[in-house]
């Protein structure tokens, strides 16, 4: 079997069945020739997956798609066009107009405000474990209607691990998925369903695609959990759309015995909600994962060196760092068990002074970029609690350990003592 580095090159994609390009093709079109009654008839009723509106499915989104696949060792995915495309979707789908998603304040801040503003209104409800370190308190707020376990497995801007594994088990006792975001660590560091996850989403826009030129998201699963054991009875509906040629009634798992999951998802939310990836982005991000695996090893060693710097300042600008290569960091362990390559380049310290020295500190910097991206090639600073958790409100953003002081860098590929020196020059000018 091809090994990590080979698949993220090759997985996915027979250059034989695209006229030989070495390159996957962008197939830049809205539709494709039916040919035949037959052939159509067959497309329309699910018995052939050839390629028919690219709200559906494209040929260049199928490769990515195919090859994410690979490299995750599951057994089907869909892409989205973006990452909060790809959070909402996994949980429209799992919770499907009813029950409670149990989560973490340590989310996205926009992934975490959409439980109010679009799940409240679907007839959603949502808990959130205060100190999800502890796992059993996620076990103390599972409740009857409670749907779907949702988690970051590295966590932004605080660079938190959680015991994934241990997660999973009490999730899959009470006869529920685990849903992993593990957009930070890409399946290069970490692959949630060696772990136990059910379902992972990416905003592919991050370290997938490493470049901060394409909006993206994917949704996997490894069609390891029973979606028939009574709590999901979506996954069990016969929609008349799903009818065979001879008008006989199928459920998802009948049309899509390997990935009932993403299936229902491609099926329904994809094709009315309609947030479809662009063949020119699929391409993008297909492009971004040839070099995961370099662009994350020199990242995260770039970003424990930046770790060190910031902690030989504490006491003077700095007044904490936070990131599992930090001294005496309470993720020391989990990391050595999820991530021994390393625990990701997002990470977060906190800079002394108040509102003035914050505002001088970040106009300061000239090699990192002041901007509300992560993942890039490029290095990134930004303050979440005013930017990109902004949503949240104080309980919230206490929860997510979110200080006003709290700086947080993405780490890129530049010279590492270039950017220290940035941050260096930056702290005189604040202070």
């Amino acid at each position: 079997m091809s090994r990590f580095d080979t698949k993220k090159l090759h997985a996915g994609y027979n250059p034989a069945d695209h006229n030989y390009a070495v390159s996957v093709p962008i197939y830049a079109t809205a539709a494709f020739e039916l040919g035949t009654v037959k052939r159509s008839d067959d497309m329309f009723s699910f018995d052939s997956w050839d390629p028919l509106y690219t709200r559906l499915s494209n040929p260049t989104t199928d490769v990515l798609e195919g090859r994410l696949i690979e490299l995750h060792d599951a057994t089907a995915a869909v892409s989205l066009a973006s990452g909060m495309a790809a959070v909402s979707y996994a949980l429209l789908n799992v919770t499907a107009g009813s029950g409670r998603i149990l989560a973490t304040a340590r989310l996205y801040g926009g992934a975490l405000d959409s439980f109010t503003q679009v799940f409240r209104e679907n007839n959603v409800a949502f808990d959130i474990v205060e100190d999800p370190d502890n796992v059993q308190n996620f076990e103390k707020l599972i409740k009857e209607d409670t749907k779907v376990i949702y988690v970051e497995s590295l966590t932004n801007p605080n660079a938190t691990i959680l015991d994934i594994e241990k997660i999973a088990e009490i999730a899959h006792k009470h006869n529920i998925p685990l849903i992993v975001d593990n957009t930070l660590a890409t399946p290069y560091l970490l692959n949630p369903f060696e772990f136990g996850a059910d379902v992972v989403v990416y905003s592919a826009t991050k370290g997938l695609s490493g470049h901060g030129n394409v909006i993206a998201g994917v949704i996997l699963e490894n069609n390891k959990f029973n979606w028939k054991n009574g709590k999901f009875p979506q996954f069990e509906e016969t929609p008349y759309f799903l009818r065979s040629q001879k008008g006989q009634p199928r459920n998802y798992y009948d049309v899509f015995p390997d990935g009932p999951f993403t299936g229902r998802i491609r099926s329904i939310h994809l094709n009315y909600l309609g947030a479809a990836l662009a063949p020119f982005s699929g391409y993008l991000v297909l492009l971004g994962l040839e070099t995961l695996s370099e662009r994350l090893d020199k990242q995260v060693r770039n970003a424990e060196k930046i770790v060190e710097f910031l902690e030989s300042r504490i006491g003077k600008e700095v007044l904490w760092v936070k990131h599992p290569h930090a001294k005496g960091s309470p993720y020391a362990d989990l990391a050595k068990k999820y991530f021994p390559k390393g625990a990701g380049a997002i990470l977060s310290f906190g800079l002394k002074g108040g509102l003035e020295e914050r505002i001088k500190f970040l106009e300061a910097v000239k090699v990192w970029g002041f901007q509300a991206n992560i993942g890039d090639a490029k290095s990134l600073i930004i303050n979440p609690s005013t930017t990109t958790h902004t949503e949240l409100d104080a309980h919230y953003q206490k929860l997510a350990d979110i200080e006003d002081a709290t700086i947080r860098l993405s780490v890129g590929l530049e010279d590492a003592d270039d950017l220290i020196e940035d941050l260096e020059q930056a702290f005189k000018v604040a202070f």
